[in-house]
């Protein structure tokens, strides 16, 4: 079966994200626009996860609690996991190595704690758009130790992607795919060192109307997280 994904999504939570990207508004959005699996990767937290992912369902969507991590190299990688209990875990791990530094609404944005129905429950206080204590090495194995799947996010920009820290792509960081962003240049996969590596696409939206149309789709046996990892941890054909 055919369903139609946006991988990387975020909330208000996230500093840079609008104020307008509440859970449900979230959820709503992505409901009319005809995409079936979602996930929301806030930067370096899942703490509106899950208000997002139970509007989601109540809207009929499959939605991933996950976390856009900014690693200690200034490296953005997408972690996604199979249910909220383990996404929760991952999120005290990468609190712990986040630097203990509070966030300044006026300068980096403000970052809201929401419920299902959009109640504001507070302000996350510690600073998220910082990087992480957590080398990129790390990140596959520690996602994978949850259940969940990790991948390199944008990996096509200059900034705050992995080629545009590391100049190249490394297999033997056993990533299993690779993002790429939806302005990426046509001839950008066809790097030399690029070959086998496997590609999504997600709109990486930080406002209501940045999220996509469905667009991209996998191919699932049945529409549940555990499928949705399985096909992203598959080996290119």
């Amino acid at each position: 079966m055919r369903f139609y994904y946006d991988l990387h999504l975020h909330s208000c939570l996230s500093p840079c994200g609008s104020d307008e990207m509440t859970p449900a508004d979230l959820a709503a959005m992505c409901a009319l626009a005809g995409l079936d699996i979602v996930a929301l990767t806030d930067h370096n937290t899942c703490g509106n996860c899950a208000p997002f992912c139970q509007a989601a369902r109540e809207r009929g969507l499959l939605a991933l609690p996950g976390m856009e991590l900014c690693t200690q190299e200034d490296i953005h990688v997408v972690c996604l996991f199979p249910d909220l209990d383990r996404a929760e875990a991952f999120q005290r791990l990468v609190y712990d190595r986040l630097p203990p530094l509070p966030n300044d609404p006026a300068i980096f944005g403000r970052q809201l704690r929401m419920d299902r129905e959009d109640t504001v429950l507070g302000e996350e206080e510690r600073l998220l758009a910082c990087s992480a204590a957590i080398a990129v090495e790390e990140v596959p194995a520690l996602a994978a130790g949850l259940g969940g799947v990790a991948f390199p996010a944008h990996i096509d920009r200059p900034s705050y992607s992995l080629l545009g820290v590391l100049g190249l792509w490394d297999p033997s960081l056993g990533f299993p795919v690779a993002e790429l962003s939806h302005s990426c240049p046509p001839d950008f996969p066809n790097r030399p060192d690029l070959a086998g590596v496997r590609f999504v696409t997600n709109s990486d939206a930080h406002y209501l109307d940045q999220v996509w149309g469905a667009e991209h789709a996998m191919d699932l046996p049945d529409r549940t997280a555990e499928a949705v990892l399985d096909w992203l941890r598959a080996p290119k054909k």
